[in-house]
């Protein structure tokens, strides 16, 4: 099958001296939001004008301040979208709209008619220049289609010099990564000038991977290429266009600011035809995740996701970068180890900076919650269930029973044969530890102290209620002591740790007591708002689970 296939044509593997692999990214760009025109003429059922705004509202208010609105001469919905933003005002003075049009003149024409009022609107001009449609689709050599450039650039300037509002030109030689690099100079050369744009008064040049066909390093090389050979590099803005075929988009677009580009077009999420555009929502939280400030409010991902999927019809996938459901989320066992430590080393303020293994972004930043990064399937490890209890009920389990909890769940989801709920965790953990209906019930209990600790207990074994007495350094060994009275065992015990569950006046404490017999250590858990009345409960715990 691979043999149907040839390598990219378009490859300038003699350039010499290329800049772009040793630069940095230092600054956003320039950001143009198309997701209102090629993101929605990519949509199964395209938004009508009342998702067409909510969509308009949430890039304002996420700062971008040129977006593609439409192509106004394609539709009367188009055309009366734009129609409805100037009229009723919802532009502001920081807003410039972009249209888009063909190199046809009642296109063109349609266009202008509908900008009118507008402060400042940019008109995007494109014609396609590449090999195969010169070839297939328009049958026109390069001097042909060099022309219909030239003459819808000559139509707008016209145009332009008799409205009232402020034209910014952009023009875009289409399927540019299917066209000869030099043609797409020379056809770039020839619409300059006509237009002659200065260093006060630019123009754009966009130049799309409308199809991506090579890898992004290719794009970066075309666009270091041209920029080199360009004749009014000072006098042009270079935008950059990236669609995700090979699904190198991201990294094209990055690569393309390194080779000199000023502009970055895309939408959210990466909708677009075929694989869609670049995700631009994907690019600026790389830009935050390196401590660059991408000029975009993307703090609110919830909100964001909230309205995309509502406007598009269409769904965030769980994997998708940053945004995704399942990407704040661990199931390994040694990754989930890893975060919780990474966290409580933060936490502390420790690191100076955000460094936590496996998450390159604070989910807290967007919105999201630390309560969703580790779940809980087969695969994960004791320091993610205990994560889990920690986070989420406020159990602080010793660091030895972490293996013996774990250990448990894994067994719990093994069987279940799938991820284990929150819910289904904490149920395994109240079944196993904090019972109440063992063979041993501690009903009430008196305490003396003269030096040495003395307790005397009422408890219920196997429906008898029997009275045990036992001494010790203190309640916990006493009680200890006296249990071994009534239940003939060898067990030692090993440690035992405490701490309030909540706080104010109703207030629990949670102890947790480590027993051992020949074989292994085991666990109990009490819980009472009197501190020595949940470690008494821990004790029974740990002997009622082996008594089971």
């Amino acid at each position: 099958m691979y043999k149907k296939y040839s390598k990219y044509r378009f490859s300038l593997k003699n350039m010499e001296n290329r800049q772009w692999p040793s630069k940095e990214i230092t600054k956003a760009p320039i950001w143009c939001s198309v997701d209102l025109r090629d993101g929605n003429q990519a949509l199964p059922t395209p938004m009508n004008v009342e998702k067409k705004m909510a969509y308009f509202n949430l890039l304002k208010d996420m700062g971008f301040k040129e977006i593609e609105v439409s192509f106004p001469s394609a539709s009367q919905t188009d055309y009366d979208f734009v129609r409805k933003l100037i009229e009723e005002g919802h532009l502001g003075d920081d807003i410039t709209i972009q249209v888009l049009t063909q190199s046809k003149p009642e296109l063109i024409e349609r266009t202008f008619e509908a900008i009118k009022g507008a402060k400042t609107a940019i008109v995007h001009l494109y014609n396609s220049t590449s090999v195969q449609q010169r070839k297939a689709v328009f049958k026109k050599d390069k001097d042909e289609i060099t022309q219909i450039a030239i003459d819808g650039t000559k139509l707008i300037k016209e145009m332009a010099q008799k409205t009232d509002t402020k034209i910014i030109f952009e023009y875009s030689p289409e399927s540019f990564t299917g066209t000869e690099p030099e043609y797409a100079l020379e056809i770039c050369e020839a619409v300059m000038d006509i237009w002659q744009p200065t260093r006060s008064d630019k123009m754009i040049i966009n130049l799309p991977a409308t199809v991506e066909m090579a890898m992004p390093n290719v794009y970066a090389d075309q666009i270091e290429w041209f920029l080199r050979n360009v004749s009014r590099r000072d006098s042009i803005l270079l935008s950059a266009h990236t669609h995700n075929d090979r699904g190198t988009a991201v990294a094209a677009s990055e690569f393309a600011l390194l080779a000199g580009a000023d502009r970055i077009e895309g939408t959210l999420f990466g909708n677009g035809e075929r694989t869609g555009n670049v995700d631009i929502v994907t690019l600026a939280l790389n830009m935050i995740s390196q401590g660059i400030d991408p000029g975009l409010n993307i703090i609110e991902m919830n909100k964001m996701i909230e309205i995309y999927e509502n406007a598009t019809e269409m769904k965030v996938p769980p994997r998708h970068p940053y945004a995704g459901e399942l990407v704040y989320t661990a199931f390994s066992g040694s990754h989930q180890d890893a975060i919780s430590k990474g966290l409580q080393l933060y936490n502390e303020g420790k690191e100076p900076f955000w460094d936590v293994p496996y998450l390159p972004i604070d989910p807290s930043d967007l919105g999201r919650q630390y309560e969703a990064i580790i779940r809980i399937n087969s695969q994960s490890g004791k320091g993610g269930v205990a994560f889990v209890l920690e986070n989420e009920k406020g159990y602080k389990l010793p660091k030895a029973m972490h293996v013996e909890f774990g250990k448990i769940i894994k067994a719990e989801s093994d069987a279940a044969d799938r991820e284990l709920t929150f819910d289904e965790i904490f149920d395994v953990f109240e079944k196993t530890y904090l019972f109440e209906d063992g063979a041993i019930q501690l009903n009430r209990y008196s305490i003396d102290s003269n030096g040495y600790v003395h307790i005397k207990a009422s408890v219920t074994v196997e429906d008898a209620i029997l009275w045990i007495e036992g001494e010790g350094n203190g309640p916990i060994s006493a009680f200890f002591n006296a249990i071994k009275t009534i239940d003939n065992n060898n067990y030692s015990f090993e440690a035992y740790e405490e701490h309030a569950l909540s706080s104010g006046s109703t207030a629990e404490a949670v102890s947790y007591i480590e027993l051992k017999d020949e074989n292994e250590s085991f666990f109990g858990v009490g819980k009472d708002k009197n501190t020595t009345t949940a470690a008494l409960k821990a004790i029974l715990s740990a002997i009622n689970r082996k008594r089971k």
